[in-house]
């Protein structure tokens, strides 16, 4: 739906359950978004929470009362999110441990820990008897438990923040530049195609990157950087091996329809 310092939201839909992961939009923006894909806010069944920093929780708490959604995030996220999100019903706050997967409708949700300057920050895997998707966003930096976790996916939702040399270069302040270089921070153009080379297979999964600074990348050079990455691995792009995408900051990027893949 939205991806960036902006705002970030994304959509997931089973045949039994229809979530958000995030929504660091205003309410009524995510509202306008979901019309664009013939879907009612009032079909949302919940929302996922990475981490509690603004451009993922904004529109959060107003989505909660408004459409009565039940909020799952883990316990340190919740504690540091609360007083941000509102009152709220006791009903609909869903604390979680990232260290284990649990059911929501028919979707397994796996917990993946990742490394940003957040309180306990976490991606997402989402799977079903026929499909799994991986989203890794807001992390400076990818363990070998995260390559684990995430490998096999049908759909990648992978962060390529920003190009080395325009960050470096950039606007940014010194201490601010350290910041998204660190571990702590957000993975480059470079850090997300090493990512790539571990788990792209060439069996058809789909790749999203996500998450695009615009001061310090471009959308040709991320793609670019990850079309040279998936050829050197002798895979072709948009030839029914790899799909590989760009997430937009304020419209739907494309819809995937994995069972149709399939």
């Amino acid at each position: 739906m939205a991806s960036g310092s902006s705002g970030n939201c994304q959509y997931i839909e089973s045949e039994k359950g229809k979530i958000l992961i995030d929504g660091g939009l205003s309410a009524k923006k995510i509202f306008s978004l979901l019309k664009t894909i013939d879907l009612r806010p009032e079909d949302l069944d919940a929302i996922f929470v990475t981490h509690e920093h603004r451009d993922h929780i904004h529109g959060v708490g107003i989505l909660s009362r408004k459409l009565d959604l039940p909020i799952y995030a883990n316990y340190k996220t919740w504690e540091a999110m609360e007083e941000s999100l509102g009152k709220l019903e006791m009903k609909n706050i869903k604390k979680f441990s990232n260290e284990k997967g649990f059911y929501f409708k028919d979707m397994f949700i796996t917990p993946v820990p990742t490394f940003h300057d957040a309180v306990n920050p976490n991606g997402y895997t989402i799977s079903d008897e026929k499909s799994k998707v991986s989203l890794i966003t807001d992390t400076g930096w990818v363990s070998q438990e995260i390559i684990d976790a995430i490998r096999d996916s049908d759909l990648y939702f992978l962060e390529s923040n920003y190009d080395i040399e325009m960050l470096k270069n950039g606007p940014y302040s010194w201490p601010l530049k350290q910041r998204v270089l660190s571990t702590q921070g957000h993975l480059s153009n470079e850090n997300c195609s090493e990512v790539a080379r571990e788990i792209l297979k060439g069996n058809g999964e789909a790749l999203v990157l996500s998450h695009l600074s615009i001061e310090n990348n471009t959308t040709h050079l991320a793609y670019k950087n990850m079309e040279d990455t998936i050829e050197k691995m002798n895979l072709k792009v948009e030839k029914s091996v790899v799909d590989l995408d760009i997430a937009t900051r304020f419209e739907p990027s494309r819809l995937y329809d994995l069972k149709e893949k399939k």
